[in-house]
């Protein structure tokens, strides 16, 4: 699979999303095009990670200079 920006997986992942709530195809299209929404949903976890990972700030250190740190990320508890 080449790669795909985030913005056009997303953008599939709603349509397949939609096309699967409307319950109009038979099970071995719904079937496949979930599997799609799969794919689509893994690419846009990867990319939302990556992006995350490079999110830095500036901050000053105690001589006053300015440096960067990592971006500190609330972790989401699935409860």
């Amino acid at each position: 699979m080449s790669e795909i920006k985030f913005e056009k997986a997303i953008q599939r992942l709603e349509k397949i999303v939609d096309d699967l709530e409307k319950g109009e195809m038979d099970i071995d299209k719904s079937l496949e095009i979930f599997e799609e929404g799969i794919k689509m949903s893994r690419v846009c976890s990867k990319k939302l990670n990556e992006a995350e990972a490079k999110i830095e700030k500036l901050t000053k250190n105690q001589k006053g200079e300015l440096v960067t740190e990592l971006f500190p990320v609330e972790e989401e508890n699935d409860q």
